[in-house]
């Protein structure tokens, strides 16, 4: 019998994560911050929408260049822009959905969330605050897994995103972002337009844009393994090194330099 998690410590910090999904389209991870050294991170583009639920007292401190707001949890969409989180301490569960699955499993996300973080009471309304309950109460984290995705499938919509639209979303994930709107129209045999228009109400943002995160973050991915730049734009098939600077730049808010040197 396969284990149902996997836990382990990392520089001060409690990190855990299931085995398997638990759901399909759906990865989840537990992390405590064990010597309450508090966290500032740097939210950056990622092809999935991304739930970050905080169970513990302290609150999450969300800050964009207009602000800054104090949240229980966090949703963000594929293309938040550029946003930091922060938080005296870290106990929280984060849930990554593709966008196929947050489609179903989110109600009006991830259209809603296009360019944003929301708090996660926008969203889920005062459900959001007895999950956050539920998880500070569960002793475990085989435990909180259990309870999120009951929440999760107990909030499943019966709709689905269109068979077309998730032949496109796996075709542009597969091609790491190498395709256009008129390859999708003729491999879906629906008009462009027709693709354009369901598939950014059902994935949150248009094919392009979809494309364009998808192939930032094979870069940066690579970029914060120490790859240089260069190397970068060509394995990702940016046209050039200013090319490959602006979408990291749009996208994580730092440039690739930075975070080859991070």
């Amino acid at each position: 019998m396969r284990p149902i998690m996997s836990e382990r410590e990392l520089a001060g910090w409690e990190v855990a994560e299931p085995s398997a999904p638990l759901i399909d389209g759906v990865t989840m991870g537990g992390f405590r911050d064990r010597v309450a050294g508090g966290a500032d991170m740097q939210v950056v583009a990622r092809p999935e929408v991304t739930v970050v639920i905080q169970f513990g007292e302290s609150g999450l401190a969300v800050g964009n260049p207009f602000g800054q707001n104090s949240f229980g949890g966090v949703v963000a969409g594929l293309s938040p822009g550029p946003r930091r989180v922060g938080t005296q301490r870290f106990e929280c569960l984060e849930v990554r959905l593709s966008p196929i699955a947050a489609y179903r499993l989110l109600g009006g996300v991830p259209g809603d969330l296009r360019d944003t973080v929301a708090d996660i009471g926008d969203v889920w309304g005062p459900a959001a605050t007895l999950l956050r309950e539920r998880l500070a109460e569960t002793a475990t984290w085989a435990g909180r897994f259990a309870v999120t995705t009951r929440f999760l499938t107990d909030r499943a919509s019966t709709r689905s995103a269109d068979p077309e639209v998730t032949a496109c979303w796996y075709r542009i994930v597969a091609s790491n972002g190498d395709v256009r709107v008129r390859d999708l129209a003729e491999f879906t045999g629906w008009s462009r337009k027709r693709v354009w228009s369901r598939f950014t109400t059902q994935v949150g943002v248009t094919p392009k844009r979809a494309a364009m995160v998808v192939r930032f973050r094979s870069a940066f991915d690579l970029l914060v393994t120490g790859h240089s730049p260069a190397d970068v734009a060509v394995a990702c098939g940016y046209s050039d090194q200013s090319h490959l600077h602006r979408d990291v730049s749009a996208f994580a808010g730092i440039t690739p330099g930075a975070l080859a040197s991070t």
